[in-house]
């Protein structure tokens, strides 16, 4: 009979696996560059999403990305949009955004921290766990979240 782990502690509020080290020298090196204007220009300035907004920050949102071509989508490309749904929770000083894509197939999180407006985190692909990547984001206002990673863009809009 196996026996349940049970000294795990899980950092973020949704019960599923946490993000390595968020706070990395990686994720630090890629935030002392990383730079979102949040201006009318920006990739994520559009509306394309539309998705009430009872709270500030938490609560359900849109998620997009791209920078990279997910080999489990037939004929994706990296300069394609990936769309999926996205909730946001905060729990103690930490920001943590869940969210999916490929009609919900595939998973992913961010472990952040606030600054300000500016958010400085991890992303893992939870159902490709090896994928980890520095995530900065900035807070236009309560519909508008932008954010890049090395390769490309993960947005957050409602």
């Amino acid at each position: 009979m196996q026996q349940a782990i049970t000294h795990l502690i899980i950092r973020n509020p949704f019960g599923t696996m946490d993000v390595p080290e968020p706070d990395d020298p990686e994720v630090m090196d890629y935030a002392a560059t990383a730079a979102l204007a949040g201006d009318a220009e920006d990739d994520n300035a559009a509306h394309w999403a539309t998705i009430a907004a009872p709270d500030p920050l938490e609560g359900v949102w849109a998620s997009r990305w791209n920078g990279g071509a997910d080999p489990t989508i037939a004929g994706d490309m990296p300069d394609k949009w990936k769309q999926g749904r996205a909730e946001i929770r905060i729990a103690g000083s930490r920001i943590y955004l869940r969210f999916d894509w490929d009609n919900g197939r595939r998973h992913g999180l961010i472990d952040a921290a606030r600054d300000g407006a500016r958010l400085v985190g991890k992303y893992i692909n939870l159902t490709t766990p090896a994928i980890m990547r520095p995530w900065v984001g900035r807070v236009v206002d309560a519909t508008r979240i932008d954010g890049c990673f090395p390769n490309g863009r993960l947005d957050f809009r409602r």
